[in-house]
């Protein structure tokens, strides 16, 4: 059985202690995927992923600004542009030139900014209930990213979210089946929320994902610019973003190819071989893989 190295590390951008996960694969010239993570995660929601495909391919998550096991200074201003900054300072230290991106959740506005501003990193896009569209939007989200921080018991209603029970329901609405669902998955995001200062970053980038819906604009536009190859796994019952949100992309990338599956949110959870094998095959057929 081949199990893949997987090493665990810290690099420093712009005085932020970015942790990562990076598995090493068995060529030297295997594809690279870099795994963008949501909310409330962290790149611990890769795990099974890159234990299933890290022999293969050059797997890489790091955990963002207030997530994980990274570190930032006190005064870290948590916005979506700050993110990717560090997101992009990250790539830059790896020395990753050319590389697949895996968009989930929040990973979406943070990849999208990555390809914005450097379209000739991005070898193609696996899309996994990563939302750019209005279409993409649940009624409960649009009022959850309609918040405003002058409004009365606005902040509340973030912070009911980053409970045990908001955390755990993000995992199990929409699953048929729930006892197929890891129970650590939740309680390992939540021991991360109830760090020190974790949910007032938190509760800063809830008020700021207005900024990602104001460019969906532009990111769709820069899909039908670049054509880039793009497999979309997407979990349909997803009370924030739902399908429509995937069959959106349709539009814009009329050749990608997707797959809808019975299940919510964090459809790794539920269907990690199926999405794992369709992974597999669009990262071989890449321009430039191994053959």
């Amino acid at each position: 059985m081949d199990v893949p190295l997987i090493r665990h590390r810290r690099l420093e951008v712009e005085g932020v202690d970015v942790f990562y996960r990076e598995s090493v694969p068995t060529r030297t010239d295997a594809p690279a995927l870099l795994l963008l993570h949501g909310f409330p995660s962290a790149s611990h929601q890769f795990r099974r992923l890159i234990d299933v495909l890290g022999d293969r391919y050059r797997l890489i998550a790091p955990d963002y600004p207030g997530f994980g096991n990274t570190t930032a200074p006190a005064d870290f201003d948590y916005t979506f542009d700050r993110l990717a900054d560090i997101a992009e300072g990250f790539v830059r230290r790896l020395e990753l030139t050319r590389f697949a991106v895996y968009v989930f959740d929040f990973g979406a506005p943070v990849g999208f900014r990555l390809a914005e501003r450097h379209p000739e990193w991005i070898a193609g896009l696996v899309v996994q209930n990563g939302n750019v569209y209005a279409a993409g939007l649940s009624d409960g989200a649009r009022a959850f990213t309609a918040l405003r921080p002058e409004q009365a018991g606005a902040e509340d209603t973030i912070r009911e979210l980053l409970t045990l029970a908001g955390t755990r329901n993000q995992y199990e609405t929409g699953v048929a089946d729930t006892t197929v669902l890891f129970p650590e998955s939740w309680l390992l995001d939540q021991h991360f929320l109830d760090l020190p200062g974790r949910k007032q970053a938190q509760v800063a980038l809830a008020f700021d994902y207005k900024s990602n819906i104001a460019r969906y604009p532009a990111w769709q536009a820069w899909l039908r610019e670049h054509t880039p190859p793009t497999l979309i796994t997407w979990g349909a019952n997803d009370p924030f973003f739902p399908a429509p949100g995937a069959h959106a992309y349709l539009t814009d990338l009329p050749d990608a190819e997707l797959h809808l599956f019975d299940t919510g949110h964090f459809a790794l959870e539920t269907h990690l071989g199926e999405i794992a094998a369709l992974i597999a095959a669009f990262l071989d057929r890449l321009p430039g893989s191994p053959r």
